[in-house]
């Protein structure tokens, strides 16, 4: 059974001062997902994408965010390429309280030069 749906989009220009300031990324990211080479472009499309998902999870669960820390929420790359939605510490306690030790979380992210966008499914 679908628990919730959550969608975001943002703009990717927004993310240039935080590529340029590693104390925003370490606020907001996890260490799995923090890069650190690349042109400012692919960087700013790295984390406006990974944004997008910690929105729409929070969307999705219908708490907003509130009640976890960002950087518990991280998108990790499967074997295969495909990214993971993963959950720990705040997050993952508050998507077990709300949702069953069993919830399955699907994501779905995409960029195009100037928006990133991503969808996120809570399945119980």
């Amino acid at each position: 059974m679908i628990y919730g749906i959550g969608t975001d989009i943002t703009d990717v220009a927004r993310f240039s001062k935080w590529v340029k300031d590693p104390s925003m990324t370490a606020r907001f990211f996890n260490e799995r997902e923090v890069q650190r080479s690349g042109s400012e472009s692919f960087l700013c499309q790295h984390y406006a994408v990974r944004f997008a998902a910690k929105e729409a999870f929070s969307k999705a669960l219908g708490t907003g965010i509130t009640g976890f820390e960002l950087h518990d929420i991280y998108i990790e790359k499967n074997t295969e390429g495909k990214p993971e939605l993963r959950t720990q510490g705040t997050a993952a306690a508050l998507l077990e309280k709300r949702c069953g030790r069993n919830a399955k979380i699907y994501v779905s992210l995409s960029h195009e030069k100037e928006f990133a966008v991503a969808f996120v499914v809570i399945e119980v």
